[in-house]
Order: C-alpha cells, then sequence, then structure tokens
C-alpha cells in the first residue's frame, strides 16, 4: 500500500551552464523536487517541455545533464524518478526539427552529450516508453543497447521496421520491467514508481546509514537514516 506523504517540496529549477535557449517559454525544462515525510530521500526529476513533447533539445539535455550531476553529489539523494510534466507524453526522442538546424560538428558534439545522458540514466531506474520514428536508426547507442536487451535478431527486426511498441508490447518483451492499466487519475505509472522507489529506499550504501540499518535489523526496529 503506497504511504501518504506529510509533506511534498515544490518543483524547483536547476539552471545548466553553457547552454543556449531555444525558446521554449523562457522556464526551466528540467526542474527537480524532494519528497519528504516518510518518502524522505526520494527525488523526482520533471521534464518539462511541452513544446516539443520533452524531445531531447540541446537545452534539455545540458539541463539534464546538470541535474544529474548536482543530485550525484547530494548525499540526502537516494533514489531518483524521472517524470514528465507533458500529459500523455514521456519522452518524444530526439529534437529532428532542432538537429537539422545544427552543422556536422554541433551534432557530433550533440550526440556524444547525448550518449553520456543516456549512460547515467541507463544507472538508474527509470520508467516510461521512449516513442519511436519510423524509418530512422534508433541513435544516442540505441543500435548496440537494444541487442544487449533483446538479442540480434530482434533487435534488427525492431529498428529495421521502426515498429512502435505499446506499453504491454514492450513488457512481453522486457524492455520494461512493468506496465500497468491506467487509472482515473492518469498517472498510474508514477504511482507504480513511486510503490517501486519506497522499496528501493529502505536499502543501504557502506556509510553510517548501512551500519544504522543493520543495528535496525538487529533491534527489530525502523532505521533512522541521516544521509551520512
Amino acid at each position: 500500500m503506497l504511504r501518504v506523504l506529510c509533506l511534498l517540496r515544490p518543483w524547483r529549477p536547476l539552471r545548466a551552464r553553457g547552454c543556449a535557449s531555444d525558446g521554449a517559454a523562457g522556464g526551466s525544462e528540467i526542474q527537480v523536487r524532494a519528497l519528504a515525510g516518510p518518502d524522505q530521500g526520494i527525488t523526482e526529476i520533471l521534464m518539462n517541455r511541452p513544446s516539443a513533447r520533452n524531445a531531447l533539445g540541446n537545452v534539455f539535455v545540458s539541463e539534464l545533464l546538470e541535474t544529474l550531476a548536482q543530485l550525484r553529489e547530494d548525499r540526502q539523494v537516494r533514489v531518483l524518478l524521472f517524470r514528465s510534466g507533458v500529459k500523455g507524453v514521456f519522452c518524444a526522442g530526439a529534437d529532428l526539427k532542432e538537429r537539422e538546424q545544427m552543422s556536422e560538428a554541433e551534432v557530433g558534439v550533440f550526440v556524444q552529450r547525448l550518449r553520456g545522458l543516456m549512460n547515467d540514466i541507463a544507472s538508474s531506474a527509470v520508467m516510461g516508453l521512449i516513442e519511436t520514428t519510423r524509418g530512422l536508426l534508433p541513435g544516442a547507442g540505441g543500435t548496440q543497447r537494444l541487442p544487449r536487451c533483446l538479442g540480434v535478431a530482434l533487435a534488427k527486426e525492431l529498428i529495421f521496421t521502426g515498429r512502435r511498441l505499446s506499453g504491454t508490447e514492450a513488457h512481453v518483451l522486457g524492455l520494461v520491467n512493468h506496465a500497468v492499466a491506467q487509472n482515473e487519475e492518469g498517472d498510474a505509472a508514477y504511482q507504480r514508481a513511486r510503490a517501486l522507489a519506497q522499496e528501493i529506499l529502505p536499502q543501504n550504501i557502506p556509510t553510517r546509514d548501512r551500519l544504522e540499518g543493520m543495528a535496525a535489523f538487529r533491534e527489530k526496529r525502523t532505521p533512522k537514516f541521516v544521509g551520512k
């Protein structure tokens, strides 16, 4: 059963360094919120680029890389959740309109940064489905990661056909861990991700919190983590 939060901290932007604006409403495309109360230690990353369905543009990628770099140094963060602020969309993939305006050199730099971002995200727990575009190869290392997940034969079939998968189909293939039926509030995937984050939250790393967790287990009490 999901626990009720005692307090929700407001969304806040983390400003990225050295990136030009693409004119997206003048606001931050990546925002963060640290949950409090019994969910303290869970931090949510909100992807908020409605004008482009959260497509991976230069500003979006820069802000997300900067956010991940800052959160990596925050000892209070134990679990990350990626959310979309755009209704009905998680991420529409690469921003092809923006890519068309780049020079070859700029494309090379952007793709390299995008690969780094995908590697960062791959090391985190992410729930969502990225749409594919028919006739285009998956970028940012997708042609390498997909065969590792599904095997060469099936990966080739999906890449060559550009087939779009439903959440249920992706779950059957093993591309995602969970597929859930939508609820009346329209946030079933988020609620499942929150429940999973709550399962992960009590796990410990080799720090003072690890010793506290072991002591709490022996004494059959709730651990009191301090983030150190």
